[in-house]
């Protein structure tokens, strides 16, 4: 199992991804649900992020996600706050909200209680989405408690992101 990332490995994270994000002369917006703010929080702990990051949102609750990114009820209705069209709406909802360039989505069930048979604690729904265009998302199953679920989030939102501003080079240079 892997380990629970701390808040200095998650700041160290985040750090990469604003070296990313300014690098490319780009800005980043969140839309969290399971996670509360916590990316938000470990991208501002990073000093002169506000040259990169756009703004933050916390849509705790269905109402939020629709009131505030627009994440249409049909897609709650049909699929559940935890599902990837939703991660979608959020991260999409969020470059709309946004002057940001890239958005980034999680929304999840962090336990102890709320899960199913078909959506077990540690279910989480990513969504990157560019404002350039293309939304890529992945769900995860992570184990442990509501601090771990939640603290995996938060990692996998932010590697999934630098993953995505900064893929890995291979092969010759031209």
């Amino acid at each position: 199992m892997m380990n629970i990332p701390d808040q200095s490995s998650l700041e160290s994270l985040a750090g990469r991804v604003g070296a990313a994000l300014l690098a490319g002369g780009l800005t980043l917006a969140t839309a969290e649900s399971c996670t509360g703010g916590w990316i938000s929080q470990c991208l501002t702990a990073i000093a002169g992020s506000s040259a990169w990051f756009e703004r933050g949102f916390v849509t705790y609750s269905n109402a939020a996600k629709q009131e505030t990114l627009g994440v249409p009820e049909a897609a709650l209705a049909a699929h559940g706050a935890v599902s990837q069209p939703v991660a979608v709406a959020m991260a999409e909802g969020a470059l709309r909200h946004s002057r940001a360039d890239w958005a980034v989505a999680v929304t999840g069930i962090a336990g102890p209680g709320g899960g199913s048979a078909e959506k077990p604690v540690g279910t989480v729904c990513f969504a990157w989405a560019a404002r350039d265009g293309g939304t890529t998302t992945e769900t995860c199953h992570f184990a442990g408690d509501r601090q771990a679920v939640r603290a995996r989030s938060a990692a996998r939102a932010l590697a999934g992101l630098l993953e995505r501003l900064a893929p890995p080079t291979g092969g010759l240079l031209a």
